[in-house]
């Protein structure tokens, strides 16, 4: 029984050997203090700043005028016909919806500073992404998460994925 026993736990170590072996390698970056202190990103971000005040400032001038309007229609209220009442409260309420339609070009979720961010800071991230690729693969990382937790996953080696065995199992391709 003694041999049984030692030619299992001698299974058993080979086993945990071999797995400790194929274990992958991972790396942690974390993304935000690499751009944190990159020039060009640096560069970049300010180029954003700049343009979102400049904007900023633009539709804050025109909900003052708004605001001027509205100002004056209240002090005219008392003197004006409904006719006219009417008018300028027409006036003004499709002045503010300019004025907001403007703010949602400018900043909205498709917006222009949206797509100027795209535009200036992704070839910068690509580069990041670029070179963490080239560490991970001239080190022999299979796996490099991004610490601060914003890009998940930076890199993963080709064995890792499994996407297409799984479009396979569900009858895609």
């Amino acid at each position: 029984m003694n041999k049984i026993q030692a030619f299992i736990g001698a299974l058993a170590l080979t086993l945990l050997v071999g797995q400790s072996v194929n274990a992958q390698k991972i790396a942690i970056v974390d993304i935000n203090a690499v751009l944190a202190e990159l020039p060009e990103y640096i560069s970049a971000q300010q180029e954003i700043d700049k343009i979102a005040a400049d904007w900023n400032q633009d539709i804050a001038r025109e909900f003052d005028k708004v605001k001027s309007m509205y100002n004056k229609y209240q002090a005219e209220q008392v003197l004006l016909s409904s006719e006219v009442r009417a008018q300028r409260e027409e006036e003004i309420a499709q002045k503010e919806r300019q004025v907001r339609d403007l703010q949602k070009r400018k900043f909205g979720p498709e917006g222009e500073l949206f797509l100027k961010r795209r535009e200036i800071i992704n070839p910068i991230q690509e580069k990041v992404f670029g070179a963490i690729q080239t560490y991970a693969l001239d080190m022999g990382f299979d796996i490099v998460l991004d610490k601060a937790g914003s890009a998940g996953v930076l890199f993963v080696g080709d064995k890792f994925d499994k996407t297409d065995i799984i479009k396979r199992r569900l009858g895609i391709r």
